[in-house]
């Protein structure tokens, strides 16, 4: 079958989307699906891996079965669930939230995704509000609320600094464990968010735990929570993170040499706080991943 554009009408309303492309390509749901999934179906120009998805009227559909294969969204696992709140271990490269229009894959469609797998009923309309966020290229532990209540109850300790959140990461050099204080702004005069004046308060607290070649292994714990703060703070210091993109150009123009690493080695291995509506403290732990665990074992 050759590529095959078409615009949703009244027809495909509401259906979904391995319905509309059967119908138009006449062929088996076992292909229709398998397209789907594989990558090879974009809807309004963004790969849709999901068979299911709902269309509505007006949205434009490309299907080529020549398409490059894309890799499966790599799976979240849900750490604890109740009725107020979700902690989930999120992989290295996936969002938090959606930061760009139909942007899909992230962890909040991982976790309904999983959801669906284990035949639980209605959790794509399960209400998912954002507290806080980690990186995209950072792993580790992540907490959303289940409705209005928990959501204030948790946006609150975050606001107060409360919430107990250390992270294990892998910095360039020999560093020290201190204290660092800043205030961050969004453009540093470069494009880059760094430290300047009338920015917001950030307080990060380093802790040495073992030197590597070229490299430390740090514990850090943010006293605030300021967009990037952690990479922020040690590349200011000198010591960038080990996969560092984008706060490196100071090092590489003091003549450093960035190591070679296949991710971000930033990981959110503790998260605590006061439960919403049992008001007991909870604590979770994340261990490292198996690639960040094998780029620290070739650092040994």
């Amino acid at each position: 079958m050759k590529k095959l554009d078409f615009t949703a009408d009244e027809t495909d309303d509401g259906s979904t989307l391995a319905a509309a492309v059967r119908r138009r390509a006449e062929a088996s749901w076992e292909t229709v699906r398998s397209w789907v999934r594989a990558g090879k179906v974009t809807v309004a120009g963004a790969r849709e891996t999901d068979p299911a998805r709902r269309l509505h009227k007006g949205d434009d559909v490309t299907i080529d079965p020549a398409a490059r294969r894309v890799q499966p969204p790599p799976a979240i696992r849900i750490v604890f669930e109740d009725s107020e709140v979700v902690v989930v271990d999120k992989p290295s490269g996936v969002s938090s939230v959606p930061f760009e229009e139909r942007e899909t894959g992230t962890a909040m469609d991982l976790v309904r995704k999983t959801w669906k797998s284990s035949g639980r009923k209605g959790g794509s309309s399960q209400p998912l509000m954002i507290v806080h966020r980690i990186d995209k290229e950072t792993s580790g532990l992540l907490a959303y609320a289940k409705n209005k209540g928990a959501e204030r109850a948790l946006a609150a300790q975050f606001r107060a600094h409360t919430v107990d959140r250390t992270y294990l990461c892998v910095a360039h050099g020999r560093v020290e464990s201190r204290r660092i204080e800043s205030e961050l702004v969004r453009d540093r005069g470069d494009g880059l968010r760094g430290s300047g004046p009338r920015g917001k308060r950030a307080v990060t607290h380093v802790e040495r735990i073992r030197p590597l070649r070229g490299a430390t292994l740090c514990r850090v714990r943010l006293e605030t929570g300021k967009t990037h703060q952690i990479r922020i703070h040690l590349a200011e210091s000198g010591h960038p993170l080990v996969g560092e993109k984008v706060y490196i150009r100071d090092y590489v123009r003091r003549g450093g040499e960035p190591m070679a690493a296949p991710r971000l080695l930033l990981h959110a291995a503790t998260l605590g706080f006061v439960h919403p509506r049992t008001g007991e403290k909870v604590h979770f732990e994340s261990q490292l991943p198996p690639d960040f665990q094998a780029a620290l074992d070739a650092l040994t």
